[in-house]
């Protein structure tokens, strides 16, 4: 029953994951947490194995979706090395920081992180981007309905951005797409496709190095892992062909949905816990 149980829970994340850019683990994380609580089908979940797992599973979720997304033309390769050169070390710290963290404050603190990223979403046509110097980084990217949509950044401010993102990502394990997506959408005013699909390529890069750090710190419940990693890898294919079909705003708005239910169920599970 457990192994048809989350290879449903894994197939569910990614696609989810896929289509929004999230890489899963926020999906897989709470969901282990709550079936660990109030089931007896899954148990012995603490925070640390929660997130170890998820990240594990993040690298067939990311390594899918990215492989997929490279065939629609929709990665910028470039600005995810870019972003990588922050969210490597910031992915490492973030370990460092879940190895001691108790479970009510850690999902206190997760739903109040999800809840700001998706209200950032609301108010993002009222940001406007970053102001780009004579060294940034400008690219231009062909949206959907054949517009040439211009976007950039400053690397120095992305790289930074990029190190919380991968602090979130090692402390959460959540792949760090939930804050990334929305920095680049509101931020460097990428397109919002081209933002899902480059920041799954930069998912799969930073679940590496996590998951090898919660490898060696123990982790891991690979049993669970085995049944997670089929879902996880076929999820990621049929999210990226679910994410072609849909409009720039769609995925915005159910990824701000989304990102509100879950919040609202973490932060009255880590309030009930206390």
């Amino acid at each position: 029953m457990e192994w048809i149980l989350l290879l449903f829970l894994g197939l569910v994340a990614a696609i989810l994951g896929s289509i929004m850019g999230l890489g899963g683990g926020i999906i897989v994380v709470p969901a282990l947490m709550i079936l660990s609580e109030y089931t007896t089908i899954i148990s012995g979940i603490t925070p640390q194995i929660a997130v170890g797992t998820s990240l594990l599973i993040m690298i067939f979720t990311g390594l899918s979706s990215t492989l997929a997304y490279l065939k629609q033309k929709t990665v910028d390769v470039k600005s995810a090395l870019v972003f990588f050169i922050g969210s490597g070390p910031g992915a490492l710290f973030g370990v460092w920081l879940n190895k001691d963290i108790e479970v009510d404050v850690f999902l206190i603190a997760f739903g109040a992180f999800i809840i700001v990223i998706s209200f950032i979403l609301m108010i993002r046509k009222h940001i406007k981007p970053l102001k780009r110097n004579t060294k940034g980084i400008t690219r231009s990217y062909i949206n959907e309905v054949g517009e040439t949509v211009k976007y950039g950044y400053n690397p120095l401010i992305a790289i930074l951005i990029s190190f919380f993102v991968g602090m979130f990502s090692g402390l959460f394990g959540i792949g760090g797409g939930s804050l990334m997506v929305p920095a680049m959408i509101v931020l460097f005013a990428f397109p919002a496709h081209l933002a899902v699909a480059t920041s799954m390529f930069m998912i799969l890069l930073s679940a590496i190095i996590s998951s090898f750090s919660h490898i060696s710190l123990g982790n891991i419940d690979w049993y669970y892992a085995m049944a997670l990693i089929p879902g996880a890898w076929f999820g990621g294919q049929l999210g990226a062909a679910i994410n072609r079909r849909m409009s720039s705003e769609a995925v915005v708005i159910l990824l701000r949905i989304f990102l509100v239910i879950i919040g609202i169920r973490l932060i009255y599970q880590g309030v009930s816990s206390l």
